[in-house]
Order: structure tokens, then C-alpha cells, then sequence
């Protein structure tokens, strides 16, 4: 039985000399899994595209991926926000998968394992992860990063109520789109970034892969834009390059430490040197407290938590480091994560206790959550050091 021409959901699109066959599938579905090995075995294409980029194709293939994580280099990078919320992307998608019995893009795998048994050339055809997730943040302030990433943590606690009708449902959207509906209707740039962008990429690997045949399975919520953009010829250098840093942005991160010291300053003329010493006092206790609280929430060490304390005051005055890292780069040493915690990160990340069990993902948590600390303080204190000055 020719699966294609039974089933109308799978359009067949021609340009040129080439026909481009697009099955939409749920990321997470048996019947998508059947789907995408019957498409391929009755077309036998020149080529088979898979919405998958290296970094993901690796991820599913390689196991042991996590044993060369270099977690204090992430701290370092910065990246930390990235690869939490990709850990937690990967936990719902598992826990999903786990409970219907289908591994996680297992559709795409076997797209790639039987068009390689038919002869066809294997293409990824999707933006890498941490591309679209980088552009993500770059479009967001700290603030809607902390909303996403609450999203994400939120998304864990839903999945005992999903089933199969469910994910069937989940065609119609992206799964990131899914997750994050809640931020998009405060950040419509984020549709932008994840969905349309990606729609537009997707299209012009597509459109340009090997090949007079090409079955091409992707998430069925890309299926409508990619039948958008299919005939337009979209230069995609642009969509793999990280946008400039918002010019706003830049100058909020200067101009907020600059108006507290020169506040400090002008208290001590304005109020004395008592209402001075007062509003220093505020600053440093409220900062450091606040970031010492988001340490022990992520259940840091000790001397983590010590350092948040003592590194707030300071670094929310220099634009250049945040208070995060350093208590995040505190907890990478104080507790090193061993290789049986690199071992164990596929697991620990489906369910909450083991994200923050793990030694790696805890130490993300803590540079997270000091981070968070930190931000509350600087608001809560500033009121309190005003009245001080008033006082």
C-alpha cells in the first residue's frame, strides 16, 4: 500500500525536476514511527531529510555524549541557561517517550536507518539547537531567560497527563512552541525565532538537498511554513549567525550599577555619613541574602552559598560577571562531578529530584538560581537604601 497516496496530510510538492514528499510526525509517536518507515520503504527516495541538526543527530546516537562535558568551561562561556533549558527540553521529551514506549525522535532515526537500507543520501536539514536557543536569549532579558526556563521546569510536572490522544494533538505545533506558549504570548519574537525562522530553514535545506526524490520528515507544526517558504530562495547564512547584543540592553547594564553608586554617593553628602553607612549596609546585606537564598534553594555547598553572599554585593556593580558564576564555578570544585554523574545524566534529568541530585545539572541550578537571587536583591534594596537616605 502506497502510504502517500492513501493519506492526504502528506503533500507532494514539485519544483523544478525535483518532487519533495514532507511526512509531519509527533515527535514522540509509535504511529509517526510506522508512518516515516512505510513513506520511505514505498518511495525509495534519492535522498531522506530529517529535522535534526549534528548536535541533536549525536545526541541520540551517542550515548556517552555527556562524558565529555566540560561544565566549568559552560560556566565560563556563559552558556549555562543554554544547556539547563536544553536538559530540561531533553527531560520532557524522555519522560514523554518513556511513557508511551517510543524513544524520543525515534522517527527520525528510523527515517535515517531505512533510507540508508534503500541507498538514499541522508540529509539534516534543521538549524543547530544551540543556534536557535542562542537566539533565543539574545532576544529575551534576564528576566523572560528565568520565565523560559521556568517553563521548561513547569513542563516537567505535566506529563503523567499526557497520552497518546494527546501527543497526537501535539502534531499541529513544534514542541518547543508547545512548551513555551505561555512566554510567547508576552514574547511574540520567540514564534519568530523558533518556529518561522527554523520553518524558513528547514524549507531551503529541503528544497536544495540531493537528489530528484526527497522524503523529508520533520514535526508536523513545521509542515504549513515550510509549504510557505518552499519556492521562495531564502539565504540562510543570516538565520545561523547570533544577532548583535540589544544596544538598550547594553546601556541598562551600565546604567543601573552606575545609578547605585552615584545614589550611595549622593547619600552620604545628602544624609550624612550614618545614612551613607546605612545605605551600604542595605545593599550588601539584602544583595548578598537574596543570592545566598537562591544558592541554598539549588542546594549548593556551603562555600557556595558563602560565595553568593559575598559575591553579589560586588559583582551586581560590574556588568561584567555575575554572581552566578562564580558561585556556580564555587560548587563545580567544591563538588566536582565525577564521571558516574556524567554516567548518570540521561536518567537523572527525568524528574526533579535528580536534577538536582545530579552533581551537574545542580551546579546550572546554582548559577541559575544565585543569579535570580541576585537580580530580586538589587530591587528589594534599592527602596530600602531610599529611606535610608531619607531617614
Amino acid at each position: 500500500m502506497n502510504f502517500v497516496a492513501a493519506n492526504e496530510d502528506i503533500p507532494r510538492i514539485h519544483i523544478d525536476d525535483k518532487e519533495i514528499i514532507l511526512v509531519g510526525t509527533a515527535h514522540v509517536s509509535k504511529e509517526s514511527v510506522e508512518l516515516v518507515e512505510s513513506v520511505i520503504k514505498d518511495e525509495q527516495p534519492d535522498t531522506v531529510c530529517v529535522e535534526l541538526c549534528q548536535s541533536r543527530f549525536q545526541s541520540i546516537r551517542k550515548k556517552d555524549q555527556w562524558l565529555e562535558m566540560d561544565i566549568i568551561k559552560v560556566i565560563k562561556e556563559k552558556k549555562s541557561f543554554l544547556l539547563l533549558s536544553n536538559l530540561l527540553l531533553t527531560s520532557f521529551q524522555k519522560r514523554i517517550g518513556e511513557k508511551l514506549g517510543v524513544k524520543p525522535g525515534e522517527e527520525m532515526i528510523r527515517a535515517i536507518d531505512v533510507g540508508e537500507a534503500a541507498g538514499a543520501e541522508i540529509c539534516l536539514a534543521d538549524r543547530d539547537i544551540t543556534i536557535t536557543l542562542s537566539r533565543t536569549w539574545r532576544s529575551t532579558g534576564f528576566w523572560s531567560k528565568l520565565k523560559l526556563i521556568f517553563q521548561l521546569m513547569l513542563s516537567m510536572g505535566g506529563v503523567e497527563e499526557i497520552d497518546e490522544k494527546d501527543i497526537e494533538e501535539m502534531k499541529q505545533a513544534d514542541m518547543l512552541e508547545s512548551i513555551l506558549s505561555e512566554v510567547e504570548k508576552s514574547h511574540p519574537s520567540l514564534r519568530k525565532i523558533l518556529i518561522d525562522e527554523r520553518d524558513q530553514y528547514l524549507a531551503q535545506k529541503i528544497k536544495t538537498a540531493p537528489g530528484k526524490k526527497i522524503v523529508a520528515v520533520v514535526g508536523a507544526g513545521h509542515v504549513p511554513g515550510i509549504r510557505q517558504y518552499i519556492n521562495e530562495d531564502i539565504d540562510i547564512a543570516p538565520l545561523e549567525v547570533l544577532p548583535p547584543k540589544g544596544k538598550i540592553g547594553g546601556i541598562l547594564k551600565w546604567l543601573i550599577p552606575a545609578a547605585i553608586v552615584l545614589l550611595v554617593i549622593f547619600g552620604f553628602f545628602h544624609g550624612g555619613v550614618d545614612a551613607g553607612k546605612d545605605m551600604v549596609v542595605w545593599w550588601v546585606v539584602v544583595n548578598g541574602v537574596f543570592a545566598g537564598i537562591g544558592a541554598i534553594i539549588a542546594f549548593g555547598h556551603p562555600l557556595t552559598i558563602l560565595s553568593a553572599v559575598f559575591a553579589a554585593p560586588l559583582t551586581s556593580l560590574n556588568p561584567m560577571i555575575a554572581a552566578g558564576w562564580v558561585s556556580g564555578l564555587v560548587e563545580a570544585v567544591a563538588r566536582k562531578p565525577k564521571v558516574r554523574d556524567l554516567e548518570a545524566l540521561p536518567e537523572d534529568i527525568l524528574s526533579a529530584r535528580g536534577f538536582w541530585r545530579n552533581k551537574v545539572t545542580r551546579i546550572l541550578l546554582v548559577v541559575v538560581f544565585t543569579n535570580l537571587g541576585s537580580g530580586i536583591g538589587t530591587f528589594v534594596a534599592l527602596p530600602m537604601m531610599m529611606k535610608a537616605m531619607g531617614g
